[in-house]
C-alpha cells in the first residue's frame, strides 16, 4: 500500500469491498477444485491421495523449525524439494503460493532466489488462467499477478491487464481498472509508456456504473501520485458521473463524488445544479458517501451566488449530520469533528439542532468532549438558560476530565454571550460552593477570564474565591487566584497578607506560578506602595539571583530597572488597559479552515489539521480559481480570527486575545522604530542608578531589542495548472490546484 493518503482510501477501500483481495487468497484460483461425486472416498485415488499428501507433507516442513531455526535451515531444505517437485518431476505445488509468499520477507538470498524461482516459473506455466472460462478465476489470477512486486511480474502483467480492460465481464473489466493504479504503484514509467492510462479513459463510457466508478479510481489514484498527469473534469463528465451514481455501489459513488472535487463550475448555474443532483446521495446509509457528499456539496457552495440557494443546501445538510449521530461512537466521533469544522464555515447548518448533542449517559468520553464543543458553538442568548441547565449537570458526573472541561465550557459561555454572564457566574459560584477540589480550582480559572473579558464589573465575588484557597493546588489554578489578588490588590483589604501566603513556597513553585507572583507583587507594590514595599525587593531579588530559568530572570530584571526609573510610567505600563479577550479560541486561521472545507470526512478533519501535516505526501487542496468563484464569500476574505489553537477546553488554553487597532495608518514599523529609539536613549548612568535596600546593585546591558473540449477526464503528460494567489510569498504560496 502506497504511503500517500489519497493511495491509502483507494486501496483500503478496495479492500472494504472484497475481502478476497489480500495477498494469500488469491492463490485459491491455482488450487484444482475436484469435486468428487458423493460417497466418493478420495483414499480410492491414488493420484488424489499422493498429489495432496505431498503438498500437504511440504508445506508442514515449510513452516518447522520455528525461532529456535536461525538460519532457516529447515525451510532451505524444504524450499529445495518444493523446486525439485516443480522443475523435475512436474508435480502442481502451485498450491504452496500463499506459503512461498510469506517466506519472501526472509532475509536470506538463498531463500529469495528459490522463491523467485517458484513465482516466475508459475507465472509462465499459468497463463491459462488468464483465459479460464470462469471470470472470477481470470478476475482472481490477475489480481495476484499485479500484487507481485517483482519486475518479471509487472512486466509480465501488461498484456493480460490490457486483455482483461477489453473482456466481456464487468467483474473482470473492473478488477482489471484497479490493477493498472497497482501497476502504476511498481512501475510508472511503464504504465506512462504504454497506453493503458487512454484504456482506462475509454473506460469511462463503459455501460456498466461500477467499471466506470472503479476506472474512475484508478484514474484518480494515479494523479494523485503523478506530478506529470493533469486531472480535468469538465460539465458533461461531471453530469455523466453523476448521472450513473444510483446505479453504483457505496464505494463506487464514494469514488465518484471524491472525483467531482477536482470539477470546476464555470456558471453558478453549473455548481448548483450539481449540487441539487448529488444532495439525495445525503440520505445514504452508508457514512463514507454522506460524509463525501457533504463534502463535495460545501466545495460547490464557494461557487453559487444565490444566498438564499445556500441556505436551502445548508438546511439540507443537517439532517444527514444528525443521522450519523445515531450510529456507532467512531462514526459519531467521525461526524462530530466534521461538524465542528462546517459551524466554523456554515453557522447556519445545525443552528437549531443544539438538543441531538447533548451528552448521553453511556457515550464515551471524547464523544462526551466534542459534544460539549458543539454545545459551546451552537449556545446563544435564546438557549443558554437550557445550555446552563444542561451543563450543569455534566458538572456532576463522576469522571473529572470532563467535569472540568464542563466548568470551563460555563466560563467561556460567559464570555461569548455578555448578556448571560451573570447567569453563567452565578452558576460558577453554586459549584464552587460543592467544596470539590478540582471544581474549585476550574471555577476559579474561568473566573479570571471573566474579570479580564468584564473588568470592574464582577468584583463582588473575588471574597467567595478567597474563601477557598486551601483547595488550591494545581499550577494554573494558583496563577489564576495570584493574578486576580495582585489586580485587585487594592480593592482586597488583606491583599498582601494572601500573597505572603503564596510566596512561602515561591522556590518550589512551577514557573508558571513564580512568574504569576513576580507580577501580582509588583501590582501590589504599585497599588499600594506601603503594603508591597518590603515584599518587592525580595521577590525580585529571588527571581534574578535566586533562579535559573531565563523568562523570570528577565522579568524581573524588566520590573526592578521599571520600578528604579518612573513610578508613573510603571503603573501605565503594568496596570494599563489590557486588549480585550475573546472565548472563539478554537477557530482555525482562515487558510487553514478554507483547505479543511475541501477535505471533510477524511482523517485530517479527525485532527483538524491541514492535510499535509497528517500525511506528508498528499497533494494539497485549494479553491480553483473560476469565473464562478465567489471569492468576497470565502474565509480568506472575510477575516476572521487568525487566533488557531487546539479545539479542546482546558488544555493549558486561554481565551484569545484581540491585537490592539494601530492609530493613525497603523504604521507598525513607525511604532518599532520609536521603541528602539527609546531604548537606545537609555544610558548606561541610568541603568548604574538602580538599586534596592540601598544596595549598588546595578545591571548594565540593553534589551534584546480555462474550460473546453475534452474527451478524457485524465490527459497525460499534460502540465499541471498551478494558481497564483495575489499575495506574498508566505508558506501558503503556490499551491497545485484540482
Amino acid at each position: 500500500m502506497a504511503s500517500s493518503g489519497g493511495d491509502a482510501k483507494l486501496f483500503a477501500r478496495v479492500s472494504s469491498t472484497s475481502q478476497h483481495t489480500r495477498l494469500p487468497m488469491p492463490s485459491a484460483m491455482f488450487l484444482p477444485h475436484y469435486i468428487p461425486p458423493p460417497g466418493y472416498s478420495s483414499a480410492y485415488s491414488p493420484y488424489f491421495r499422493s498429489a495432496q499428501g505431498k503438498v500437504a507433507e511440504l508445506r508442514l516442513e515449510l513452516h518447522s523449525g520455528g525461532k529456535k531455526d536461525k538460519n532457516h535451515a529447515a525451510k532451505k531444505i524444504a524450499l529445495k524439494k518444493i523446486v525439485a517437485n516443480m522443475t523435475m518431476s512436474n508435480n502442481d505445488m502451485v498450491a504452496l503460493f500463499p506459503d512461498i509468499v510469506g517466506c519472501m520477507e526472509i532475509p536470506s538470498l538463498e531463500i529469495k532466489k528459490m522463491c523467485f524461482l517458484f513465482l516466475v516459473n508459475y507465472a509462465r506455466m499459468k497463463p491459462e488462467d488468464m483465459n479460464d472460462a470462469n471470470p472470477l478465476v481470470r478476475a482472481l489470477a490477475l489480481r495476484t499477478m499485479s500484487y507481485i512486486h517483482v519486475r518479471e511480474f509487472v512486466e509480465a502483467t501488461v498484456p493480460p491487464t490490457k486483455q482483461l480492460l477489453r473482456d466481456a465481464d464487468p467483474y473482470v473489466r473492473k478488477t482489471a481498472a484497479f490493477c493498472v493504479a497497482k501497476l502504476y504503484d511498481h512501475d510508472r514509467h511503464l504504465v506512462e509508456s504504454s497506453d493503458l492510462i487512454d484504456r482506462l479513459n475509454s473506460m469511462l463510457r463503459d455501460d456498466n456504473p461500477t467499471v466506470v466508478a472503479s476506472a474512475l479510481a484508478s484514474l484518480m489514484d494515479i494523479w494523485e501520485r503523478s506530478d506529470a498527469i493533469k486531472l480535468t473534469i469538465d460539465y458533461g463528465n461531471a453530469s455523466k458521473m453523476v448521472q450513473i451514481l444510483p446505479d453504483c455501489s457505496e464505494w463506487g459513488q464514494t469514488y465518484i463524488l471524491e472525483a467531482l472535487m477536482s470539477y470546476v463550475p464555470q456558471e453558478t448555474s453549473e455548481a448548483l445544479l450539481l449540487a441539487e443532483r448529488i444532495s439525495p446521495r445525503l440520505s445514504h446509509s452508508n457514512s463514507a458517501v454522506v460524509l463525501t457528499c457533504i463534502r463535495v456539496i460545501l466545495y460547490l457552495m464557494n461557487y453559487i451566488a444565490d444566498q438564499k440557494q445556500i441556505s436551502i443546501l445548508c438546511r439540507k445538510l443537517s439532517p444527514p449530520l444528525v443521522t450519523l449521530l445515531a450510529k456507532g461512537p467512531e462514526v459519531q466521533y467521525l461526524a462530530l469533528r466534521n461538524a465542528l469544522l462546517i459551524l466554523q464555515r456554515r453557522p447556519e447548518v445545525l443552528r437549531n439542532d443544539i438538543r441531538v448533542f447533548f451528552c448521553k449517559y453511556n457515550d464515551p468520553i471524547y464523544v462526551k468532549v466534542t459534544k460539549l464543543e458543539l454545545i459551546f458553538m451552537l449556545a446563544t442568548e435564546k438557549n443558554i438558560e437550557e445550555v446552563l441547565t444542561e451543563l450543569r449537570e455534566y458538572a456532576t458526573e463522576i469522571d473529572v476530565h470532563f467535569v472540568r472541561k464542563s466548568v470551563r465550557a460555563i466560563g467561556k459561555l460567559a464570555i461569548k454571550i455578555e448578556p448571560a454572564a451573570r447567569r453563567c457566574i452565578n452558576t460558577l459560584l453554586e459549584l464552587v460552593a460543592t467544596k470539590v477540589t478540582y471544581i474549585v480550582q476550574e471555577a476559579t480559572v474561568v473566573i479570571r477570564n471573566i474579570f479580564r473579558k468584564y473588568p470592574n464589573q464582577y468584583e463582588s465575588i473575588i471574597s467567595t474565591l478567597c474563601e477557598n484557597l486551601d483547595s488550591l493546588d494545581e499550577p494554573e489554578a494558583k496563577a489564576a487566584m495570584i493574578w486576580v489578588i495582585g489586580q485587585y490588590a487594592s480593592r482586597i483589604e488583606n491583599s498582601d497578607v494572601l500573597l505572603e501566603d503564596f510566596l512561602y513556597s515561591f522556590a518550589d513553585e512551577p514557573v508558571e506560578v513564580q512568574l504569576a507572583l513576580l507580577t501580582a507583587t509588583v501590582k501590589l507594590f504599585i497599588q499600594r506602595p506601603t503594603k508591597g514595599q518590603e515584599l518587592v525587593p525580595k521577590v525580585l531579588k529571588w527571581a534574578t539571583e535566586d533562579t535559573d530559568n531565563p523568562d523570570l530572570r528577565d522579568r524581573g530584571y524588566m520590573y526592578w530597572r521599571l520600578l528604579s526609573s518612573d513610578m508613573a510610567t510603571a503603573k501605565a505600563i503594568v496596570m494599563g488597559e489590557k486588549p480585550p479577550i475573546t472565548a472563539e479560541s478554537e477557530k482555525l486561521d482562515p487558510d487553514t479552515l478554507e483547505e479543511m472545507c475541501l477535505n471533510v470526512g477524511t482523517l485530517a478533519t479527525v485532527y483538524l489539521k491541514p492535510v499535509q501535516q497528517v500525511f506528508r505526501s498528499a497533494r494539497p487542496r485549494k479553491l480553483t480559481d473560476s469565473p464562478a468563484l465567489q471569492k468576497h464569500n470565502l474565509p480568506t476574505a472575510n477575516g476572521l480570527d487568525g487566533q488557531k489553537s487546539l479545539s479542546a477546553f482546558g488544555m493549558g488554553n486561554q481565551p484569545a486575545i484581540r491585537p490592539p487597532q494601530m492609530n493613525g495608518n497603523g504604521n507598525l514599523a513607525a511604532a518599532v522604530d520609536a521603541a528602539d529609539e527609546f531604548f537606545a536613549g537609555v544610558g548606561s548612568q541610568q541603568m548604574g542608578a538602580m538599586h534596592i535596600n540601598g544596595q549598588e546593585d546595578g545591571f548594565g546591558g540593553s534589551p534584546t531589542v480555462g474550460r473546453g473540449e475534452m474527451q478524457y477526464v485524465v490527459n497525460q503528460h499534460a502540465p499541471d495548472q498551478v494558481y497564483q494567489p495575489a499575495m506574498g510569498g508566505g508558506s501558503n504560496g503556490d499551491l497545485l490546484m484540482l
